[in-house]
């Protein structure tokens, strides 16, 4: 988070103080000439424009306006007094205040060009974000609300195809730190945070299934998808975008730098959009390494050689973060039943979005639910932010004295990556799932979904 937040504040003084890179075109209309003169690194040219939109009194340079509040360090009293008049709205006096503002005004549209002015300020932080932003980019999601990160394409590097180790050559490992396990068709595989929360992003074949766990640790959600698409000859490949919309990861895929929600799985930038394509979500699964090597132990590791300089401490880049209350970025939070950044267990690809709050964990380490039609048995320590979830078939299953068994009518049932397995072989599948914080998964599927209640 360091790392970021001192790229950024480098940026953002640099920013206003380069001329349009070449390869944007100069604007021809008269709104879009005023429009680029927001981002001129002569102050007077800046205030003029601000002034011309506010005396021209039309609502669609409000995006702009908030735009360019978040970069300019002169001027900021003009652009609120501008923003006020042409809005009415008096209480937001920040960018992080007008961002929250115009996420809930979505009747406010911006001018013809404002994709081209939003392209031009970005490109002079890195030249690569013009294959993201454009004019005339296809888009399902607002442009105005897509924010920086902080960092260029890539600053935050993806692992593809990493090195991995065996158990007895992961020295450097600690019983109780926290990793990411995933297994497929028998290859186990173990991925430490502390190296994830670095890289936010792997791309890797685990038991010959092309998967990518696009991890947004603003969000707090690491998601398991298979990219593997039907109609494509190839999987794709994700990296980080340096984008965010609503707090939330933007990634690309390398094939045609379309954007993607790393929520939900779908391209809502670029070429891609409106392709109906959305990515199949696998089980993915948190917890204390200790626990997932005493059920593994043929479990392979993430090797701390991934190529890049990084201090793989754990916690090092976002503990800050993960330690505060507060969100980093602007967005609207419904916080009548859980505060933003409580941690939820979501159940994924089931046809029926539905959350559990990792507390109810507190409580017992085994729920009895259902999730529309679906009857489904949850295992989970809040304490690790473990839980799995199970198909089952309306049985109450119920805690055992093992850590990995579960109960049913006094008989044991082995609980296992792959599913519970009861007595002569009968086996109830795992369901795909994934922790987040509460303001993510209630603002991507919170409408169409539902989150269960402490008994």
């Amino acid at each position: 988070m360091l790392k970021r937040a001192c790229f950024f504040a480098a940026a953002f003084v640099a920013c206003m103080s380069f001329s349009a890179p070449a390869p944007i075109a100069l604007p021809v209309s008269e709104v879009s000439s005023h429009a680029f003169e927001l981002l001129s690194p002569l102050a007077e040219k800046r205030l003029s424009a601000v002034e011309w939109f506010k005396k021209r009194g039309k609502k669609d340079a409000v995006p702009a306006l908030i735009f360019t509040l978040r970069f300019s360090e002169v001027g900021r009293e003009q652009i609120v007094e501008a923003l006020e008049s042409l809005t009415g709205e008096r209480k937001a006096k920040t960018w992080y205040q007008w961002m929250k503002w115009q996420e809930t005004h979505k009747e406010i549209k911006p001018f013809s060009g404002f994709a081209a002015l939003k392209a031009a300020l970005y490109s002079r932080v890195d030249p690569s974000f013009g294959l993201f932003l454009h004019d005339g980019v296809k888009h399902e999601i607002r442009l105005e609300e897509i924010t920086w990160g902080g960092v260029v394409k890539d600053g935050i590097p993806a692992l593809t195809n990493p090195k991995l180790l065996s158990v007895e050559q992961a020295k450097y490992i600690t019983n109780d730190e926290l990793v990411f396990g995933v297994s497929i068709n028998g290859d186990v595989r173990a991925y430490p945070l502390r190296m994830l929360d670095w890289h936010e992003m792997f791309n890797d074949v685990i038991g010959g299934v092309p998967v990518s766990l696009a991890y947004c640790t603003l969000c707090g959600s690491g998601i398991l998808f298979e990219t593997t698409v039907e109609g494509r000859d190839m999987p794709f490949i994700f990296g980080s975008s340096g984008f965010l919309y609503r707090s939330n990861k933007l990634m690309y895929d390398a094939q045609t730098h379309s954007l993607w929600n790393q929520f939900t799985g779908r391209p809502v930038v670029g070429k891609l959009t409106g392709s109906g394509i959305e990515l199949k979500t696998r089980p993915v699964t948190i917890t204390r390494w200790a626990d997932w090597l005493r059920a593994n132990p043929g479990t392979k590791v993430l090797s701390l050689d991934t190529g890049y300089d990084r201090n793989y401490t754990p916690g090092k880049p976002y503990s800050t973060y993960f330690n505060s209350p507060d969100l980093m970025f602007p967005v609207n939070v419904d916080e009548s039943r859980l505060k933003a950044k409580d941690y939820v267990f979501a159940l994924r690809g089931t046809g029926k979005e539905k959350a559990w709050p990792l507390a109810l964990f507190e409580k017992t380490r085994v729920i009895n639910d259902t999730a529309g039609v679906i009857s489904l048995t949850l295992i989970g320590n809040a304490k690790t932010r473990t839980v799995r979830a199970y198909r089952t078939q309306g049985q109450a299953f119920e805690m055992s004295d093992k850590q990995d068994e579960l109960k049913l009518d006094g008989k044991s049932w082995m609980v296992t990556e792959d599913a519970l397995v009861g007595p002569g072989g009968k086996r109830h599948h795992r369901l795909p799932g994934h922790i987040a914080y509460w303001f993510a998964w209630n603002g991507y599927l919170g409408k169409e979904g539902e989150v269960a209640q402490s008994n």
